[in-house]
Protein backbone atom coordinates (compact mmCIF):
# COMPACT_ATOMS: atom_id res chain seq x y z
CA UNK A 1 0.00 0.00 0.00
CA UNK A 2 1.23 3.15 -0.63
CA UNK A 3 0.90 4.66 2.67
CA UNK A 4 2.70 2.53 4.47
CA UNK A 5 5.89 2.88 1.59
CA UNK A 6 5.22 6.23 2.21
CA UNK A 7 5.88 5.90 5.95
CA UNK A 8 8.45 3.99 5.27
CA UNK A 9 10.57 6.57 3.14
CA UNK A 10 9.88 9.27 5.54
CA UNK A 11 11.20 6.91 8.34
CA UNK A 12 13.94 6.88 6.74
CA UNK A 13 14.29 10.23 6.38
CA UNK A 14 14.79 10.65 9.74
CA UNK A 15 10.48 11.70 10.27
CA UNK A 16 9.44 10.33 13.62
CA UNK A 17 5.88 9.11 12.28
CA UNK A 18 3.45 6.05 13.36
CA UNK A 19 2.64 3.29 10.73
CA UNK A 20 -0.42 4.80 8.75
CA UNK A 21 -3.89 4.11 9.83
CA UNK A 22 -6.02 2.42 7.47
CA UNK A 23 -9.97 3.55 7.27
CA UNK A 24 -10.87 2.64 3.85
CA UNK A 25 -10.85 -0.32 1.96
CA UNK A 26 -10.89 -1.50 -1.74
CA UNK A 27 -14.50 -1.19 -3.65
CA UNK A 28 -15.26 1.86 -1.47
CA UNK A 29 -17.53 4.39 -2.42
CA UNK A 30 -17.27 8.25 -0.62
CA UNK A 31 -20.62 7.17 1.13
CA UNK A 32 -18.68 4.05 2.69
CA UNK A 33 -15.86 6.19 3.53
CA UNK A 34 -17.98 8.60 5.44
CA UNK A 35 -19.93 5.93 6.97
CA UNK A 36 -16.70 4.36 8.29
CA UNK A 37 -15.46 7.47 9.74
CA UNK A 38 -18.61 7.61 11.46
CA UNK A 39 -18.73 4.60 13.05
CA UNK A 40 -14.82 4.18 13.47
CA UNK A 41 -14.27 7.73 14.90
CA UNK A 42 -10.49 7.78 13.67
CA UNK A 43 -7.99 9.79 16.00
CA UNK A 44 -5.87 12.44 14.90
CA UNK A 45 -3.13 12.38 12.64
CA UNK A 46 0.15 14.25 11.91
CA UNK A 47 -0.91 14.08 7.80
CA UNK A 48 -3.99 12.38 6.49
CA UNK A 49 -4.44 11.15 2.76
CA UNK A 50 -6.94 11.13 0.85
CA UNK A 51 -7.48 9.13 -2.73
CA UNK A 52 -11.78 8.59 -3.07
CA UNK A 53 -13.72 8.08 -5.92
CA UNK A 54 -12.76 5.48 -8.39
CA UNK A 55 -15.61 3.13 -7.13
CA UNK A 56 -18.14 6.42 -7.32
CA UNK A 57 -16.90 6.38 -10.78
CA UNK A 58 -17.37 2.50 -11.87
CA UNK A 59 -20.91 2.25 -9.76
CA UNK A 60 -22.09 5.54 -12.02
CA UNK A 61 -22.59 7.89 -9.14
CA UNK A 62 -23.36 11.33 -10.33
CA UNK A 63 -20.58 14.15 -10.20
CA UNK A 64 -22.73 16.63 -8.39
CA UNK A 65 -23.22 14.40 -5.71
CA UNK A 66 -19.32 13.09 -5.75
CA UNK A 67 -18.47 17.05 -5.55
CA UNK A 68 -20.35 17.50 -2.32
CA UNK A 69 -19.41 13.75 -1.03
CA UNK A 70 -15.97 14.54 -1.40
CA UNK A 71 -15.45 18.19 -0.22
CA UNK A 72 -17.53 16.47 2.65
CA UNK A 73 -14.69 13.98 3.64
CA UNK A 74 -11.63 16.38 2.74
CA UNK A 75 -13.46 18.70 6.02
CA UNK A 76 -13.20 15.38 7.47
CA UNK A 77 -9.45 15.08 6.74
CA UNK A 78 -8.58 18.36 7.72
CA UNK A 79 -10.19 18.03 11.07
CA UNK A 80 -8.39 14.56 11.18
CA UNK A 81 -5.06 16.48 10.49
CA UNK A 82 -6.10 18.62 13.57
CA UNK A 83 -7.03 21.20 11.40
CA UNK A 84 -4.10 21.57 9.72
CA UNK A 85 -4.40 21.91 5.97
CA UNK A 86 -0.96 21.47 5.26
CA UNK A 87 -0.67 18.14 6.22
CA UNK A 88 -3.83 17.05 4.34
CA UNK A 89 -2.74 15.37 0.99
CA UNK A 90 -5.54 14.38 -1.93
CA UNK A 91 -4.04 12.09 -4.59
CA UNK A 92 -6.29 11.75 -7.95
CA UNK A 93 -7.96 8.94 -8.33
CA UNK A 94 -6.29 6.26 -10.46
CA UNK A 95 -7.36 5.46 -14.44
CA UNK A 96 -7.96 1.38 -14.62
CA UNK A 97 -9.38 2.10 -18.18
CA UNK A 98 -6.29 0.89 -19.18
CA UNK A 99 -6.41 -2.38 -17.20
CA UNK A 100 -7.45 -6.12 -18.32
CA UNK A 101 -10.21 -5.21 -16.17
CA UNK A 102 -11.78 -3.01 -18.75
CA UNK A 103 -11.17 -4.79 -21.59
CA UNK A 104 -14.69 -5.16 -23.46
CA UNK A 105 -15.43 -2.00 -21.87
CA UNK A 106 -15.99 1.19 -23.17
CA UNK A 107 -12.30 2.44 -22.31
CA UNK A 108 -12.78 6.06 -23.78
CA UNK A 109 -16.16 6.25 -21.83
CA UNK A 110 -14.23 5.26 -18.46
CA UNK A 111 -11.27 7.23 -19.34
CA UNK A 112 -13.08 10.58 -19.52
CA UNK A 113 -15.35 10.26 -16.43
CA UNK A 114 -12.32 9.79 -14.49
CA UNK A 115 -10.74 12.98 -16.01
CA UNK A 116 -14.40 14.53 -14.95
CA UNK A 117 -14.22 13.39 -11.27
CA UNK A 118 -10.51 13.95 -10.82
CA UNK A 119 -11.56 17.83 -12.55
CA UNK A 120 -14.05 18.00 -9.63
CA UNK A 121 -11.67 16.03 -6.49
CA UNK A 122 -8.46 18.83 -8.03
CA UNK A 123 -11.28 21.95 -8.16
CA UNK A 124 -12.32 21.09 -4.30
CA UNK A 125 -8.96 20.53 -3.31
CA UNK A 126 -7.11 23.99 -4.71
CA UNK A 127 -10.36 25.47 -4.07
CA UNK A 128 -8.94 24.89 -0.56
CA UNK A 129 -5.43 25.41 -0.52
CA UNK A 130 -4.68 21.61 0.02
CA UNK A 131 -1.91 19.59 -1.63
CA UNK A 132 -3.35 17.54 -4.90
CA UNK A 133 -1.07 14.99 -5.99
CA UNK A 134 -2.09 14.14 -9.45
CA UNK A 135 -0.83 10.46 -10.30
CA UNK A 136 -3.66 9.61 -13.03
CA UNK A 137 -1.23 9.75 -15.49
CA UNK A 138 1.22 7.48 -14.08
CA UNK A 139 -1.57 4.84 -13.38
CA UNK A 140 -2.09 5.45 -17.24
CA UNK A 141 1.29 3.99 -17.90
CA UNK A 142 -0.28 0.30 -16.70
CA UNK A 143 -1.32 -0.04 -20.26
CA UNK A 144 2.13 -0.30 -21.63
CA UNK A 145 3.45 -1.74 -18.67
CA UNK A 146 2.18 -4.57 -16.95
CA UNK A 147 4.67 -4.46 -13.50
CA UNK A 148 2.31 -2.13 -12.63
CA UNK A 149 -0.59 -3.33 -12.15
CA UNK A 150 -1.61 -6.31 -9.40
CA UNK A 151 -1.86 -9.92 -10.01
CA UNK A 152 -5.88 -9.11 -10.15
CA UNK A 153 -5.27 -7.28 -13.41
CA UNK A 154 -6.92 -3.98 -11.67
CA UNK A 155 -5.31 -2.66 -8.78
CA UNK A 156 -1.83 -0.73 -8.95
CA UNK A 157 1.12 -2.95 -7.94
CA UNK A 158 3.63 -2.08 -5.33
CA UNK A 159 5.55 -0.77 -8.05
CA UNK A 160 3.36 1.49 -8.81
CA UNK A 161 2.35 2.65 -5.33
CA UNK A 162 6.14 2.82 -4.77
CA UNK A 163 5.77 6.01 -7.16
CA UNK A 164 2.70 7.93 -5.75
CA UNK A 165 5.42 7.33 -2.30
CA UNK A 166 7.75 8.67 -3.31
CA UNK A 167 6.30 11.77 -4.58
CA UNK A 168 4.40 11.84 -1.62
CA UNK A 169 7.08 12.08 0.39
CA UNK A 170 8.70 15.13 -1.59
CA UNK A 171 5.55 16.86 -0.08
CA UNK A 172 5.32 16.00 2.91
CA UNK A 173 8.47 16.16 4.41
CA UNK A 174 8.93 20.31 3.96
CA UNK A 175 5.36 20.31 6.38
CA UNK A 176 7.10 17.13 8.51
CA UNK A 177 10.49 18.48 9.50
Amino acid sequence: RFPTQTANLLKLSGVNIADPDFIATTGWTTNNLATAITTQSPAIHDVVSLLIGVNDQYQTRDTSGYRQRFASLLNKAIELANGKTDHVFVLSIPDYSVTPFAAGSDTAQIRKEIDWFNAINKNVTENYGIAYLDITPSTREAKTNPALLAGDGLHPSGLEYAKWANRLVSLMLPVLK
